[in-house]
């Protein structure tokens, strides 16, 4: 969302509203709605809901005091001490601030929108003017909940667990909201605020305080977004940013921001070496940590951008077993130990295997939440897609759910368009065995693609062996009792190419016969050093292979651009951090320049330009081709099954 207008929040205005703040802490009066009392009547086991319906009896007549319940809180955790737990006291101290923020966001409301001069004249409006302000005051008050939410997860949510489940389970939502008026809303919040905390389940340890808080007020931004077509007069919320003074601190319109942040996810710790063949993919993949790694965040920017080798969208397909979860394992590995040494924030960001929702609309915001984080420029991301053709489907094909089409129509927006923000510190990894299934859109954002192939020749089997057998080697020594190859050395083919032309000495012409042949009748008309060999190719490729577009003429382009630079970062560089990485985006620029310069050395520019188009084009017939071969196989599969069945039977009955 953009904002046209940056406002400053003042400490000082701040200050003045605190002992509102305070007061609404000490004490808050709030009988439950109808709505939420009947809900209660409905549970019939000990849950929270029926406590909360039992504590309300007398809500009428009692004043519920959130500071109250705090100090018999510290009393359960900490009965012999004088001092209020740490999670505890900086929980009631965010809700403060919380609270504090909320009450001057909706003054601030209330003077922009012409609310402040409806109140002046509350006694003498008419009929629509009174609807006005109705409407305004409800407004307002939404606005201010969802500042003291935002308030209370910026000062809390880096502080809390990484994991809320536990939390999440325990919590059975927010029964009601109110945006009646300002202290209507802020009554209501509290009051459930405070019932939860007098639960004796919910708080059983300091640390589980900062938890619920972080779970109660992002349950509170989800009821006041999902109402937000309901408000009106909106325009002096949506057209402004508010930015505390001398913090990061900031309110942006309605934007959730908190639905952005993410945690890394665990993963196992996998070598490069440790993965047998694929070397193209290896090459491919540490190519990848090198280029993340020379971000700069102070520019946020990539300098392989620049020079056009920098890819937010790769591929890697291959049949299964291949090593394709290795291989994800492996780059997170490297980009992982590469920030641990150079200080850097490192956030692993795979797609959940629960992204499909059963609801309308609730893949869209499942997938908005999870590419959200990619937009974040403070941190150097790895988000792969394991088994992408679940997610990303071939949209045409029968079958397939609205969830998979919304899960793609967000996809494509986030990569490619308004919302396609990329700064060189984030790539997204699509691994499949089934390619030829994924949308044609999708695979048109691929800006590189390699082959998982695993093991492929002798040395590869023989390693793949070893790293089986040489566990029994290490617990029980002699017990694998057979000979050694003679000339060869355990995993000493496992090791990283220098550059892609050790690895694509097979892609002078085409393998993919109709491709070769396209090739061998354009390249009789011109030679392969003329622009127009390529542009003839194209043409005819798009005849055979109505889905090959210009976007897929970029795509080989970048292929081009990837090659030009795939030349190795200086061993010293990753041990002198000082040489290249702290150094400033120009100087990176200039000596990466230099870099790629020496490494055109002996390379012929339209040599790079034909085998690249080569590999890309014999990629695309593949693709086009496994399809059509799966089916023809499983069709001869079956009429060999029923002429076996045939001949068993006649031969049964002679």
């Amino acid at each position: 969302m953009e904002h046209d207008s940056t406002f400053p929040i003042k400490n000082s205005e701040l200050d003045t509203l605190r002992d509102e703040a305070t007061s609404y802490l000490r004490g808050i009066q709030w009988e439950q709605g109808g709505k939420a009392k009947s809900r209660n009547k409905e549970k019939k086991d000990e849950s929270i809901l029926l406590y909360l319906s039992k504590a309300t009896g007398n809500a009428a007549n009692e004043v519920i005091s959130v500071s109250k319940t705090i100090l018999a809180l510290k009393k359960r955790l900490l009965p012999n001490s004088v001092a209020i737990p740490i999670h505890l006291n900086r929980a009631l101290y965010a809700l403060q601030e919380g609270l504090t923020m909320g009450i001057w966001l909706k003054d601030s409301y209330a003077d922009a929108s012409g609310l402040s001069t409806l109140n002046e004249r509350k006694s003498t409006l008419d009929v629509s003017q009174r609807r006005e302000y109705d409407s305004k005051q409800q407004t307002a008050t939404a606005f201010m909940l969802h500042g003291i939410a935002c308030r209370v997860l910026f000062d809390l949510k880096p502080l809390a667990s990484d994991d809320l489940s536990v939390m999440r389970n325990k919590f059975a939502g927010i029964p009601e909201l109110s945006v009646l008026s300002p202290l209507k809303g802020i009554s209501c919040m509290l009051f459930y605020f405070d019932t939860y905390l007098n639960h004796p389940e919910i708080i059983t340890s300091d640390e589980e305080m900062t938890n619920f808080s972080v779970v109660f007020f992002e349950a509170l931004i989800s009821e006041i977004q999902q109402r937000l077509a309901t408000f009106e007069y909106t325009e002096t919320i949506t057209d402004r940013t508010y930015k505390l003074e001398k913090s990061e601190f900031a309110i942006s319109g309605w934007d959730n921001v908190f639905e952005g942040t993410a945690v890394s996810v665990e993963f196992n710790k996998v070598q490069f070496e440790e993965i047998v063949g694929n070397r193209d993919a290896k090459h491919f993949a540490r190519r990848l940590t090198e280029r993340m790694m020379s971000y700069d965040f102070e520019a946020k920017k990539n300098p392989f951008q620049e020079l056009g080798g920098f890819m937010p969208v790769f591929m890697g397909y291959g049949i299964p077993g291949t090593g394709k979860s290795m291989l994800i394992a492996a780059i997170a590995t490297k980009l992982k130990e590469q920030c641990d040494a150079l200080d850097i924030p490192f956030l692993f960001h795979p797609m959940p295997d629960t992204l499909i929702s059963t609801f309308q609309g609730g893949s869209a915001e499942k997938m908005v939440q999870w590419m959200k984080p990619l937009q974040d420029p403070n941190k150097l991301i790895f988000a792969p897609i394991d088994d992408a053709e679940n997610n990303l489907q071939e949209r045409t094909a029968q079958g397939v759910s609205a969830g998979v089409k919304e899960v793609i129509g967000v996809f494509l927006r986030y990569t490619e368009g308004a919302y396609a923000i990329n700064y060189g510190n984030s790539s997204i990894g699509l691994f499949t065995n089934l390619p030829e299934m994924l949308d044609k859109a999708v695979i048109s954002r691929v800006q590189g693609r390699f082959k998982i192939d695993g093991a492929r020749n002798i040395p590869d089997f023989i390693d793949q062996d070893y790293i089986w057998w040489r566990k029994f080697e290490k617990t029980m020594p002699d017990f694998v009792n057979m000979k050694n190859p003679m000339d060869y050395e355990f995993l000493s083919e496992q090791g990283l190419a220098k550059n892609l032309s050790e690895i694509l000495n097979q892609s002078e012409k085409p393998t993919e016969a109709r491709v070769l042949e396209i090739y061998e009748e354009v390249e009789a008309k011109y030679s392969t050093n003329e622009h127009l060999f390529f542009a003839e190719l194209y043409k005819r490729i798009q005849k055979s292979f109505p889905f090959f577009s210009s976007r897929d003429i970029r795509n080989i382009q970048s292929t081009i651009s990837l090659r030009l630079t795939d030349f190795d970062l200086p061993e010293d560089w990753f041990n002198d951090p000082e040489l290249y990485f702290k150094k400033d985006y120009d100087t990176k620029f200039a000596m990466l320049k230099e870099l790629m310069k020496a490494n055109m050395k002996g390379l012929d520019f339209s040599d790079i330009r034909r085998q690249e188009t080569v590999r890309y084009l014999d990629n695309v017939a593949t693709i086009a081709d496994t399809d059509f071969k799966r089916k023809v196989e499983a069709r001869v599969h079956d009429l060999n099954v029923s002429l076996e069945a045939n001949k068993i039977f006649e031969n049964g009955n002679s």
